[in-house]
C-alpha cells in the first residue's frame, strides 16, 4: 500500500512543506497540484504557475529515470515572501547520472525557473528549483 505523507513547519519568514510520495509517475499530479497551490498563495501569475508546474514535472521525470525500485520521492517546498523553492530528492541506482546541463531537460528547467541546480552524492540525487514572483 502506498502512502502519501504531508508535513509542514512555519518560521517567522518562511513556510516549509514536505511531501513524500511513491517514486512513480502516477503520483506526479500530487506534486504538480501542491506546486500550483503554493505558487497561487504567493500570487504568482497564471503563466508563472504553469511554468513552475512544468518545471517540477520535468525535474521529477529526470529523477524517476535514475531512482531505485520501490523508492519514495521526497519533495520540499519552501515559501518565502516572493519566491518558491522546490527541492525534489530520490535514492538512486548505483552509477546513476543526471542529464548534463547542456541537455534539453536542463534547458527546460532553466528557462522555466529563476534558477535550477542538481546534486548527486551518497546514493541520492536532488534537483532544486527556485522561482521568484515577477514584479506586478
Amino acid at each position: 500500500m502506498s502512502v502519501t505523507q504531508l508535513t509542514g513547519r512555519t518560521t517567522a519568514d518562511e513556510d516549509v512543506v514536505h511531501l513524500t510520495v511513491p517514486a512513480d509517475g502516477g503520483y506526479l499530479s500530487v506534486l504538480r497540484t501542491a506546486t500550483a497551490g503554493l505558487a497561487a498563495r504567493l500570487q504568482f501569475a497564471l503563466d508563472e504557475i504553469e511554468d513552475l508546474r512544468i518545471a517540477v514535472d520535468e525535474a521529477c521525470a529526470m529523477l524517476l529515470a535514475i531512482t531505485t525500485r520501490d523508492a519514495e520521492l521526497e519533495c520540499s517546498f519552501t515559501v518565502t515572501e516572493d519566491a518558491l523553492t522546490v527541492e525534489v530528492t530520490v535514492p538512486t541506482v548505483r552509477g546513476a547520472k543526471l542529464p548534463a546541463e547542456s541537455s534539453f531537460a536542463w534547458k527546460v528547467l532553466t528557462a522555466l525557473t529563476t534558477s535550477a541546480a542538481a546534486t548527486a552524492a551518497d546514493g541520492r540525487a536532488t534537483i532544486s528549483l527556485l522561482t521568484r514572483r515577477a514584479a506586478h
